[in-house]
């Protein structure tokens, strides 16, 4: 049995649900609803101590390189591709 608890401004959702033969769940409807879970969306599965369960949405992001390099440009100005390898060449 997996027991789904999420928090929402104070209010917490909880649901029970029972794993299947094939080791399938479903998140109930009203935890689903509360964390704004759509079907195609992945979640990570964790084991933690004392046998519980976590379920949690997969945080995906859709400018995986801002995230990564920020939101300014690497460079004032851009670069030429022969100024580019003039760099390279120079290390």
């Amino acid at each position: 049995m997996l027991i789904y608890l999420t928090y929402t401004t104070g209010r917490m959702y909880m649901g029970v649900s029972r794993v299947t033969d094939k080791f399938q769940v479903t998140i109930p409807k009203d935890v689903r609803e509360s964390v704004g879970l759509r079907p195609g969306e992945e979640v990570t599965v964790e084991g933690a101590p004392g046998g519980a369960i976590i379920v949690k949405r997969f945080e995906t992001v859709k400018d995986p390189l801002t995230v990564l390099i920020g939101k300014r440009p690497l460079f004032r100005k851009p670069l030429s591709s022969e100024k580019l390898e003039d760099l390279s060449e120079e290390r």
